[in-house]
């Protein structure tokens, strides 16, 4: 019964974020669940993060932040549960840590940025990207931006439904604690080498079957569902992440464009494998192009996650 609710209630925050967002009237209330856990990790990496074990402190100060995130979900699970309709309150919830809509409007942004000049799409794609805008060509900007989208739709939409489908919100804001860890204290750099050790490893792990799941999704609903396939069993191991490279390697394949290659980070150069095997010069077509696969991509999501629901109810 839990897990047939559960991918009831994926199904549903699916729905609900793709057509209006992270409903104004609980964010005005109550804020945003991501903002709460942020602060939270700020607040125990400044207490924890000391010279001396840091990777144990690290692993501490992780398992603090979703002891405290299972603590608030997991009450608030069982007392919608509890109702006819609590299911449809948890779904309206759960569409906070998914980003359907806020990732497709940034996307076009770069898109309608490009067609005003390459200095409004450098704009436009620095919100998406942690690489230096000011290196980028007209190719690099809409490369930037597809890789952005394709991976984004694994880690901001793809793994917290999927999460959200097995084990309720509690699985969902677990996921997106690790997540958010991951992108706050999960660098290489001196201050977080040691200390995010945990929570980088962590959102790996937890992203494995998501990166999969979200690479296969676009290559069926992409154009070219051969050579997506071809492309992503070929190239997505090269890549530096062992998540990103396969929903970006489907993209590519998808397209017939090459994702991946060198690029600037705080001005150093840094040498990436390539994605695909298709043209290297890109334009906003081709970002408006991945928006589409984009979009067939979520409608295929939906569908599994509904006729899995389904399944699960008639299994009761």
């Amino acid at each position: 019964m839990f897990l047939a609710t559960s991918l009831l209630i994926a199904f549903a925050a699916l729905l609900i974020e793709r057509a209006i967002g992270y409903p104004t009237v609980i964010q005005r209330t109550f804020s945003h669940p991501v903002v709460w856990i942020g602060r939270l990790i700020g607040l125990v990496e400044a207490r924890l993060n000391r010279p001396g074990r840091q990777r144990l402190k690290g692993l501490l100060a992780l398992m603090i932040v979703l002891a405290a995130v299972l603590a608030v979900s997991l009450p608030v699970t069982v007392f919608l549960r509890s109702f006819a309709w609590g299911w449809l309150i948890e779904a309206m919830i759960a569409t906070a840590f998914l980003a359907q809509a806020d990732l497709r409007r940034h996307v076009v942004a770069v898109a309608d940025g490009l067609d005003d000049g390459l200095r409004a799409g450098r704009a436009a794609v620095s919100h998406l990207v942690g690489r230096d805008p000011y290196r980028l060509d007209p190719s690099g900007v809409a490369r930037a931006a597809i890789e952005s989208l394709a991976e984004n739709a694994s880690d901001g939409i793809v793994a917290p439904a999927l999460w959200l489908g097995l084990f309720g919100l509690p699985g969902m804001a677990l996921y997106k604690a690790i997540n958010t860890a991951d992108s706050m204290i999960g660098h290489l750099d001196a201050r977080y080498r040691h200390f995010g050790w945990a929570a980088a490893r962590l959102d790996d792990f937890v992203n494995l079957p998501a990166s999969r799941l979200t690479g296969l999704i676009i290559a069926l609903a992409g154009p070219a569902r051969a050579a997506a396939l071809t492309a992503m069993g070929r190239d997505a191991a090269r890549h530096a992440s062992p998540n990103a490279g396969w929903p970006e390697a489907a993209m590519a394949g998808a397209l017939g464009i090459r994702l991946g290659g060198p690029r600037s980070y705080q001005g150093e150069t840094v040498d990436l494998a390539w994605m695909g095997n298709g043209r290297i010069e890109l334009g906003a077509h081709d970002i408006r192009a991945a928006l589409a696969i984009y979009g067939r991509s979520l409608s295929l999501l939906a569908v599994f996650i509904g006729l899995a629901a389904l399944a699960a109810h008639a299994l009761i």
